[in-house]
């Protein structure tokens, strides 16, 4: 599956002993990128290091989410509460790019150094080095390389490094995988729903985590505003709209659910203790064959997130890209 049921922006590492190259990188590299960029190893490993606990410490946030839902207390309320509280979750480290040549220890050694630092490597080659970026990639000990001396050296570094942020952290998806049932992770794998919504979550959103109950993918923009895409199988739409007509939805609105036009919130306003009525979007097909349908909802509670640690607030608030001296 190429969607990624757990997705936030992170901090990209990029060490390289030529100072005017680190330069460029911060000039092209996308402005949305929170960057850290070193010249000397010894610098990059500290700081790669002192990180660990802190992936640790935020996994644990996650799994006690998952811990008091299933104790009973909604999971939407408790991650939005988790989006306001733990802004720090963007600085930790996703993806460290690292030059092979470099005088006194090479890029391999340096990734050799980091242990369990969580994060994916990537590693810069020259030409007569790319038989020993071949065997470190079978061997495991990087996750891409990339020939520095490739045509549109810049774009195929974006797109191997935008890839890399897109994709889950293994413990991250496991820890959201146990709130889905069988069918729903089977219908995420469905022809065509998967990309679908990879598509979806990389246009709308920076930030989204999928979950069973309800099912949907609750997702943040970079600006702070929340959405709500609620899904829906063919065979949950009568019961949708059972539900909407007990809620007072118009019979129009109810016979629209059951045709699948159209959705109600009915789940999130419950999850939110919302005393509003319900709201109907239009609904869109999700992947082929109709195996899902959905509906974006904005998503307004006072206790999601302030603008102000959106991750554009919080990007603003960092450091300028400079080479780390």
């Amino acid at each position: 599956m190429t969607f990624p049921l757990f997705h936030r922006p992170g901090t990209v590492v990029f060490l390289d002993d030529d100072p005017d190259y680190l330069e460029m990188l911060a000039l092209v590299l996308p402005r949305q990128w929170h960057l850290k960029l070193f010249l000397r190893p010894t610098d990059c490993i500290a700081h790669l290091l002192q990180e660990p606990p802190f992936w640790e410490a935020d996994a644990w946030n996650q799994q006690q989410l998952i811990a008091l839902w299933r104790e009973g207390k909604p999971l939407i309320p408790q991650i939005l509460a988790y989006w306001s509280r733990y802004t720090e979750r963007y600085a930790l480290s996703r993806v460290c790019v690292v030059d092979f040549s470099m005088p006194g220890m090479d890029g391999l050694q340096v990734l050799s150094e980091l242990g369990d630092w969580p994060g994916t490597r990537v590693l810069l080659t020259g030409q007569a080095d790319e038989q020993v970026a071949v065997r470190a990639f079978n061997r495991g000990l990087i996750d891409q390389f990339i020939p520095k001396q490739t045509q549109d050296i810049s774009r195929r570094l974006v797109e191997a490094v935008e890839h890399l942020l897109f994709t889950s952290h293994s413990r991250h998806a496991q820890i959201w995988r146990s709130t889905l049932t069988q069918e729903q992770s089977a219908l995420l794998r469905a022809p065509g729903v998967d990309s679908w919504l990879a598509a979806f979550c990389a246009r709308n959103w920076v930030e989204h985590v999928v979950i069973g109950a309800p099912f949907g993918v609750l997702g943040m923009d970079a600006a702070g505003r929340i959405g709500w895409l609620q899904l829906e199988t063919p065979q949950g739409l009568h019961a949708l709209a059972e539900l909407a007509e007990v809620a007072g939805v118009p019979s129009s609105g109810v016979d629209d659910i059951r045709k699948g036009l159209r959705l109600a919130d009915i789940e999130l306003r419950q999850a939110l203790s919302s005393t509003q009525p319900p709201a109907l979007v239009t609904a869109v097909p999700v992947g082929e064959g109709g195996a899902l349908v959905g509906a974006l909802f904005p998503v307004e509670a006072p206790s999601g997130p302030d603008p102000d640690n959106s991750y554009s607030r919080w990007l603003a608030r960092q450091a300028k890209r400079h080479v780390q001296d």
